[in-house]
């Protein structure tokens, strides 16, 4: 079994100049290694459930049951956690949930705190998250194989994986920067300062970025959650794309070219192609009142064309995870507060392309 460890900032920041690596580079990283399915996480998930996968891992910090003796609403579309096969997290409550046949058959728990933000399993089984003051990768036994911890002053809220070597973040910070580490050598690949509201400002630094993903086109997808904007550099850091947004907490670009976008400030999900023109959108009076999500953080675009919105739900008040048809049918809701917390991120298992692939994973 394997267990790296990064270096300290200052190490890293003394012994490794800033590199751009360009797409030649990555895509040498990107190539499937997994299994060659159609849905090859599906093939991993017993592995979660197997003899000698400990109920605590040696690195997990318990998080305190849910108690929530309030009824669920009844006859809500679809059927509840049997829904899909998916990965579950959510800011408040610091449990990973895996559910797989209607039942959480695996957690990973890290105490009290803040937060969930983003989360992905690999094809080779192991799951990656961002936890706020780290970022992990663990494999399904609980083992940590990797970790890297945010200096002082700074925050992580987002992670992807390129490659099962290679991860993309952004460290929050006076000044934020994006960066690109290979965890298998400790190496900084990438690292570029990026514009923050504010240099001095430290309680700016906590909404500075949420999502950013790196695209099947070697480009960066940067949400700019307090600047109001969603830009687009390529490799050399150009600016290619811009969309003025209010509060953009995730954009992902989709496999049409589009780019599905959750806004946080209006409660809103909306695909924009490239021109910048909306081409869908979602909202929560589209939906019957029963139903409604009363706030968004990020969304999943499945390969059928539906779309799945996390919620945060406000502690019991509305759904966590709604999922809707193109023409905005609701198709199901889940809304279960005696086993799940806020809605966050949501990965489904079932989707097909290999997650670490860039372009293949719509999340």
């Amino acid at each position: 079994m394997r267990y790296r460890t990064l270096l300290s900032p200052a190490t890293l920041t003394a012994g490794f100049a800033m590199v751009t690596v360009g797409l030649s580079t990555f895509a040498q990283d990107v190539r499937p290694t997994g299994p060659s399915k159609a849905t090859p996480l599906m093939a991993q998930l017993g592995r979660f459930t197997a003899a000698g996968v400990p109920a605590m891992g040696p690195s997990e910090t318990e998080v305190a049951p849910r108690t929530w003796d309030k009824p669920m609403p009844s006859g809500l579309p679809g059927n509840g956690m049997s829904q899909h096969p998916m990965l579950y997290i959510g800011e408040g409550y610091n449990k990973i949930l895996l559910v797989n046949d209607g039942k959480i058959v695996w957690t990973y728990s890290t105490g009290s705190g803040w937060e969930y933000d983003d989360v992905w399993m690999l094809s080779n089984g192991n799951v990656l998250f961002t936890r706020m003051q780290y970022i992990a990768e663990v494999t399904p036994n609980k083992q940590v194989v990797w970790r890297y911890d945010a200096p002082a002053g700074t925050e992580i809220h987002t992670c992807q994986p390129i490659g099962l070597d290679k991860v993309l973040f952004v460290l929050n910070g006076l000044p934020p920067k994006l960066m690109v580490v290979n965890m298998k050598t400790n190496k900084v690949e990438v690292q570029h300062e990026l514009p923050p509201p504010s240099l001095t400002d430290k309680t700016k630094v906590h909404g500075e970025f949420r999502r950013v993903r790196y695209t099947a086109q070697g480009t960066y997808l940067v949400s700019f959650l307090e600047m109001d904007q969603i830009v687009e550099y390529d490799k050399h850091f150009k600016e290619v794309w811009k969309y003025q947004i209010k509060s953009p907490w995730a954009a992902v670009r989709l496999k049409n070219g589009n780019t599905l976008i959750t806004d946080e400030h209006d409660i809103l999900t909306r695909e924009v192609n490239p021109r910048g023109e909306t081409v869908w959108e979602l909202s929560p009076s589209d939906l019957p009142e029963a139903y409604r999500f009363i706030n968004t953080q990020s969304a999943t675009r499945l390969a059928n064309g539906n779309t799945i919105v996390c919620s945060r739900g406000g502690n019991g008040k509305g759904p966590q995870l709604v999922e809707v048809t193109p023409d905005k049918k609701v198709v199901w809701v889940l809304w279960d507060w005696a086993n799940f917390g806020p809605a966050t991120a949501v990965q489904i298992l079932d989707d097909p392309g290999i997650p670490e692939k860039p372009g293949q994973s719509q999340h």
